[in-house]
C-alpha cells in the first residue's frame, strides 16, 4: 500500500465529495433566496408554513435528515414495487441523490435565514426612495437592495460554505463512496490514511478561506 496508490484513491473520493458541494451550493443559494422570500410574505399562510420547515430543518440533525430522503421511499416503494427501488434508485446514484437533495434542503434553510437578515437589514428608507425614481419592486431588489445584502452576508455566508466542505462527510452513513469511507477502508492495514484524509479537507477550506478574505 504505497503512498501514490492511497493519494490517487482519496482522490477519487474527494471528487465526489467536491461534487456533492459543488451540487449543493449551486442549488441551495438560490433556493435559499426563494425560501427567505417566502418566510418574508404578507401572505401569512404561506410564511408560516415556511417558518416552520425552516425551523424544523435547522432543528433536526442533518444525518437524521440523509437517512429519511434515503430511506423513507422505500417505505413507499414497498407497496409498489421494491425491486425497482433498491435496483434503479439504491444501487445506481441513489445514495448520492438522496445526499443531494438533504443536503440542497437543509442549507437552503439556513441561507434562507442569512439572506432574510441581509434583506431587513437593509434601511426600508431604499425601497421607497426606488419607488421614488419608478423602479418595480424587482428592479429595485436586483439594482439596490441585493448588492447590499451580498456585502452584509458574505460573512455568515463564508462559514456556511466552510461547514459545508466538512459537512460532505456526513454522506458516508448512507453509503456515498465519498474521501471518508475510502479512507476507512485502508484502515485494516494502516491508520494514516484516515488521518491523511484531513489534509485534503485542510486545502480546500484554506482556498475557500482565502477566496472569502
Amino acid at each position: 500500500m504505497g503512498f501514490s496508490y492511497v493519494t490517487e484513491t482519496l482522490l477519487k473520493g474527494f471528487g465526489t465529495t467536491s461534487l456533492l458541494f459543488i451540487i449543493t451550493l449551486v442549488l441551495a443559494l438560490p433556493l435559499g433566496l426563494l425560501i427567505s422570500f417566502c418566510t418574508m410574505s404578507r401572505f401569512k399562510p404561506l410564511r408560516y408554513l415556511f417558518r416552520v420547515i425552516v425551523w424544523i430543518v435547522r432543528g433536526v440533525p442533518l444525518m437524521l435528515q440523509l437517512f429519511v430522503v434515503f430511506y423513507l421511499p422505500g417505505e413507499f416503494w414497498n407497496e409498489l414495487d421494491n425491486t425497482f427501488y433498491f435496483d434503479y434508485g439504491v444501487k445506481n446514484m441513489g445514495p448520492l441523490i438522496a445526499a443531494s437533495i438533504a443536503f440542497i434542503i437543509n442549507y437552503a434553510c439556513y441561507f434562507s435565514e442569512i439572506y432574510r437578515g441581509g434583506i431587513e437589514s437593509v434601511p426600508k428608507g431604499q425601497h421607497e426612495a426606488g419607488k421614488v425614481l419608478g423602479l418595480t419592486k424587482w428592479q429595485t431588489f436586483k439594482s439596490v437592495i441585493l448588492l447590499q445584502v451580498i456585502k452584509r452576508t458574505i460573512a455568515p455566508f463564508s462559514n456556511e460554505i466552510i461547514t459545508l466542505v466538512k459537512d460532505t462527510a456526513l454522506a458516508n452513513t448512507i453509503g456515498v463512496i465519498e474521501i471518508i469511507i475510502l479512507a476507512k477502508g485502508f484502515t485494516y492495514r494502516a491508520i494514516w490514511p484516515l488521518f491523511y484524509s484531513a489534509i485534503f479537507y485542510l486545502i480546500f477550506v484554506g482556498a475557500l478561506t482565502l477566496l472569502f478574505g
